[in-house]
């Protein structure tokens, strides 16, 4: 029997759970004993025949599509191997089950959605029961262990009844959360799509409006000082960001006395500056905010500047849309410091370029605060449905069925 859940501090989820139940027995079976586990048939691309029926194989989407398919109707798949081994998923509709196998349950007993959100909330333990050195497979004879929860098992009709209103409400968080998760995705691509329309519109100048200068009119290109890879560490005192990681997480350090070295010695960004990609991705800007950290020579540059004529963040969104001078040929694209120094860059008044900063900077905001809201709403969404899922499917030890 699965341990009981205690009550939530409002006292609801058992309040909830004795209407929804009234009283019956809950039995718990193996999957193996109320469903039929059944493994598909490997296909690969070169065997498979055109078509439109989506293949399940090894990973969280369609492998590829085919013309047959060797499953129909309610199917619930779990990915039998790779990375995502033991990721469960519910189609309905014609499937070809490939490098995966299939969950049908008893429907005398079981309802199939209600069977697939039990699965969903033990969706952790079927991935621990990855098993293999090399590539991780998931069995059907492990999964077949999964006790499954059948309220009322005395008197199916009722059992049925109660799993419907289950899947019912789970179902209904399910929508709602990709229901706003298209909401937000498209209020985000409509901010990105004006965002880069005023963006372009304001760093689009007509003659007499800006004098066109190039960035080494404005300022030296400068670097940090050459690390050595046996300076580094995976762990330490000061970040060291290389081009992969520019931008991102480091995962380099330096010591606290080489950095405070080669800071006092060597040329070092003041804060507001910007660091700019010239290697990989060219062009990825970053404004240095002043922690310490320490960055890649010549993959990691800026241009010193003491914002006389030109204001650091107005260099910040030119480098957004600059056309730079790119060195082809080697395995790495690479922007020289002599290709970004003769890069033309129009420069307004310094009060023009506050008043275009001030826009592009609202605009930013917005964007950002729907990027970073995007996941976190959804994230929420998703919280909640576990929490009902969870409670739903945690049930209390009852007396005899109804």
């Amino acid at each position: 029997m699965k341990p009981q859940m205690n009550e939530d501090k409002h006292g609801l989820k058992s309040d909830f759970m004795e209407r929804l139940l009234d009283g019956v027995a809950v039995e718990w079976k193996p999957l193996g004993e109320v469903a039929e586990l059944k493994r598909g048939k490997t296909i690969t691309a070169k065997t498979k025949t055109a078509g439109d029926i989506p293949v399940i194989s090894g990973g969280q989407s369609p492998a590829y599509y085919n013309a047959e398919f060797n499953r129909d109707g309610e199917t619930i798949t779990v990915a039998g191997s790779g990375a995502y081994a033991g990721f469960v998923m519910y189609w309905n509709e014609p499937i070809f089950v490939s490098d995966a196998f299939s969950v049908k349950p008893d429907l005398a007993v079981l309802s199939t959605r209600y069977v697939f959100h039990s699965l969903l909330n033990n969706q952790a333990w079927i991935h621990n029961l990855q098993k293999g050195s090399g590539v991780p497979h998931v069995y059907p004879k492990d999964l077949a262990q999964l006790q499954i929860p059948i309220p009322c098992p005395d008197n199916p009709e009722k059992s049925l009844k109660i799993q419907t209103e289950i899947v019912r409400i789970l179902d209904t968080f399910t929508e709602l959360t990709a229901e706003l998760t298209a909401e937000l995705t498209a209020e985000l691509t409509a901010r990105k799509k004006q965002y880069t329309y005023y963006r372009d519109q304001l760093l689009t100048f007509k003659e007499r409006q800006a004098v066109w200068k190039s960035l080494g009119d404005v300022g030296e290109v400068r670097m940090c000082k050459r690390i050595l890879k046996e300076q580094t560490s995976d762990i330490g005192d000061i970040p060291f960001y290389k081009i992969g990681t520019f931008g991102k997480k480091p995962d380099a350090y330096i010591s606290k006395e080489l950095f405070n070295e080669y800071k006092s010695k060597y040329n070092y960004p003041k804060i507001g500056e910007v660091l700019i990609s010239a290697s990989g991705t060219i062009g990825r800007a970053v404004i240095f905010d002043g922690r310490d950290a320490y960055f890649q020579d010549s993959n990691i540059v800026w241009i010193e500047n003491a914002e006389s004529e030109v204001l650091n963040k107005y260099l910040f969104y030119f480098y957004k849309i600059a056309k730079w001078d790119i060195a082809e040929g080697g395995t790495i694209q690479r922007l020289y410091n002599d290709n970004l120094k003769k890069t033309k860059i129009p420069i307004p008044p310094l009060e023009e370029q506050a008043r275009i900063v001030s826009i592009l900077d609202k605009f930013d905001a917005l964007t950002t605060s729907i990027t970073e809201g995007l996941p976190r709403e959804i994230k929420l969404r998703q919280k909640q449905y576990e929490y009902y899922r969870n409670m739903l499917l945690t049930f209390p030890v009852a007396e005899a069925c109804q």
